[in-house]
């Protein structure tokens, strides 16, 4: 079987695109079933590696039943593999976490390759770059054809070298929820994005139509999304003339009941009546300590969420930035697949969705609102 738990060297790493190279020959009809491969020394001067190399790689594909040994002939293409099952796309997908936010993304992607007869292999990272690089090493292994990534790229060193890592795999990767934002018109990954600057800047509107002119921005700091919602939230700020915001930030490991009061505590004091919060738990870790100190939710201070995982059951219904999660996952899964049939004669996509803004009681009625009264 796939020797999964050798560390990802250079010469692994070698070994297991090899394998990936293998397996999607196999499985697409470049070999058919019942016919030859080359010989290991063919193979090892064709690809510049060693003969050991090869030979590990073809033990391999026999213990996974790809191909068949026989005394004397050489190794060929299994022949229980049907031309309708050669045909099928292997997609791998790697997210950071398969609890919060990328569920529906998964669903998007899911029902994309099902309607395309393709199969999802799946592995979370768990925001690690080591097991990313693993879990990633694992796919070619296995013989995927293309890649869908969630990378972490906001903690990664350089990550302009790290997306171009990614571009440099042996198949096509498109990555999602990932963008490299700093290089402008030079980011040269192919992807699909929530546009969480537009998505910030539309709440910070919405707010302004209602009247507030002093806002406040309650963000984790460790998240990927909290650079873009700064970013839109600042230049909403700007365009609409409001009064220098409030910040409060924090890693998402530091919101409890009590960051939650001293979040509070700093937007009254800063004469803020209105909050954007990212993301739903900060939202209701926010409303409850509003309550606790003594003001209304809307009429005192309103709120707005980033996410709406679950704003709609918090004890005041919190209005919310949607993400477009579904149609991000769908629609990478689609550009994924047209690459694969075009090739590179399938134009470079960079697609932004812009979410929608889901309006519930924590915001209140429009209208002018007044100065916000002194703290209880």
């Amino acid at each position: 079987m796939a020797r999964d738990d050798v560390p990802t060297s250079g010469r692994e790493l070698k070994f297991r695109t090899l394998m990936a190279e293998l397996r999607r020959g196999i499985l697409d009809g470049t070999w058919p079933p019942g016919s030859k491969l080359p010989t290991e020394r063919a193979l090892a001067v064709e690809t510049g590696l060693s003969v050991t190399t090869v030979r590990r790689a073809y033990e391999d594909l026999v213990a996974l039943g790809l191909v068949e040994r026989r005394q004397g002939a050489g190794t060929f293409a299994a022949q229980r593999y049907d031309e309708e099952a050669a045909r099928r796309r292997i997609v791998g997908v790697v997210v950071p976490d398969t609890a919060f936010y990328y569920p529906r993304v998964l669903q998007g992607i899911e029902k994309e390759l099902a309607g395309a007869g393709a199969r999802l292999v799946l592995a979370c990272s768990s925001y690690d770059p080591a097991e990313e690089d693993a879990a990633v090493a694992r796919l070619l292994s296995s013989g995927v054809h293309g890649l869908l990534l969630a990378p972490t790229l906001h903690t990664a060193t350089d990550p302009g070298r790290r997306a171009e890592e990614l571009l440099a795999l042996p198949v096509p990767a498109v990555l999602v929820e990932r963008r490299l934002a700093a290089y402008g018109p030079g980011d040269p990954t192919e992807h699909v994005c929530t546009d969480h600057e537009g998505g910030a800047y539309d709440a910070v509107r919405h707010l302004r139509g209602l009247g507030h002119e002093r806002l406040a921005l309650v963000v984790r700091s460790d998240a990927p999304t909290s650079a873009p919602l700064e970013s839109g939230f600042a230049r909403a700020v700007a365009d609409l003339g409001l009064r220098e915001p409030v910040r409060v930030q924090g890693p998402m490991a530091d919101w409890d009941a009590a960051r939650a009061d001293a979040a509070v505590a700093a937007v009254r004091a800063a004469g803020a009546t209105a909050a954007l919060c990212f993301g739903d738990r900060e939202a209701t870790l926010v409303l409850a300590a509003a309550r606790r100190a003594g003001l209304d939710v809307p009429r005192d201070l309103a709120l707005v969420s980033y996410d709406n995982e679950f704003a709609d059951v918090a004890e005041t219904p919190l209005t919310a930035v949607s993400p477009p999660k579904f149609q991000v996952g769908r629609l990478a899964a689609q550009i994924l697949l047209r690459r694969l049939a075009d090739g590179d004669a399938s134009p470079l996509h960079q697609v932004r969705l812009r979410p929608r803004l889901v309006v519930r009681a924590s915001c209140g009625a429009a209208g002018p609102h007044k100065s916000p009264s002194p703290a209880h």
